[in-house]
């Protein structure tokens, strides 16, 4: 026990020396401003706020963001900026911060690590802390790609009750903006598809046309259900169809999609359980019966 007491000093140790620098760098160095004009070019308006984020960009937007202007491919750029807007982050990072994230963290996560190998005497080779960078460098991606999986998955489960008080709202009398102002006053505040909406109310109330930001709505997120369901108001706003029985008709087409892909992993699931029952289960059980009988045979005899 008292020898796993030099271990947990050391650890408590590093993890207040990353703290100072952190504090240090977010404080001292955070007086000057010539950096975050970069970071300004893509003029973005105050959003929600995420804690790995907040942490990092003090230090990106004073040690790492003036290097984002090396990487010069457009073609990855574009991908960085699609991928905040999946996320939902494009009020809190551009793409110049998102690539000077992924240089500090490449350079971080293996100086922290050789810090741990020296204290430690883990004994790690170099090229592990070069393994380790190039984690660090797509570390952002990977949390991004959590979160758009998150948002999606938010958006598909709320998309069919939310086109259920379309379609009663409508049929009730109201139109179609009037219906997405009122669901979103009553919706959960947590809600991302009813962030959204209101993101598309604020667009119209700013001059778009409902068919521009209903594509914007379906730009923002990465979801084939919602992209449906936007092309379908198009479709009625085009052939004059009543918007009341599309969406009730829309409704009635995702339940019944979901309704199938559950039949379709519950048939999945009772094959995969095949392997852990007979890696755990059975021979438990078959313990459970037969070592009674084997032991009053072994003392018996």
């Amino acid at each position: 026990m008292f020898e796993i007491v030099p271990v947990v000093l050391l650890i408590s140790g590093l993890f207040l020396l990353a703290l100072a620098v952190y504090l240090f760098c977010s404080t001292i160095l955070g007086a000057g401003s010539d950096q975050a004009a970069l970071a300004l070019a893509e003029e973005k308006e105050e959003g929600k706020k995420v804690p790995l984020i907040q942490f990092s960009k003090p230090l990106v937007q004073r040690l790492t963001l003036k290097y984002s202007n090396l990487v010069k491919s457009e073609k990855y750029r574009k991908k960085v900026k699609q991928k905040i807007l999946y996320s939902g982050l494009t009020k809190e990072i551009n793409t110049n911060e998102f690539i000077g994230l992924q240089i500090l963290w490449g350079i971080f996560f293996p100086i922290f690590a050789m810090i741990l190998n020296f204290g430690l005497q883990m004994g790690y080779p170099f090229f592990v802390f070069i393994g380790i960078s190039g984690f660090g460098i797509y570390f952002p991606h990977f949390y991004l790609d959590s979160l758009i999986a998150r948002r999606s998955k938010s958006v598909e489960r709320d998309l069919p009750f939310f086109i259920d008080l379309l379609a009663l709202s409508t049929e009730a009398g109201l139109d179609f903006i009037s219906a997405i102002q009122k669901i979103t006053e009553k919706a959960d505040k947590k809600s991302i598809l009813a962030e959204e909406f209101h993101t598309v109310l604020k667009e119209i109330t700013l001059g778009s046309s409902r068919k521009e930001a209903l594509a914007n709505l379906s730009a923002r997120l990465r979801s084939g259900e919602v992209q449906s369901f936007v092309t379908m108001l198009r479709d009625a706003d085009e052939t004059g169809a009543s918007i009341a029985e599309t969406l009730k008709a829309k409704s009635e087409q995702i339940r019944y999609q979901r309704f199938n892909k559950a039949e379709e992993e519950g048939a999945k699931a009772s094959q995969k359980i095949l392997i852990p029952m007979m890696i755990f289960i059975i021979p438990a059980v078959m313990i459970t019966v037969f070592a009674p009988i084997a032991l009053q045979f072994y003392y018996g005899k």
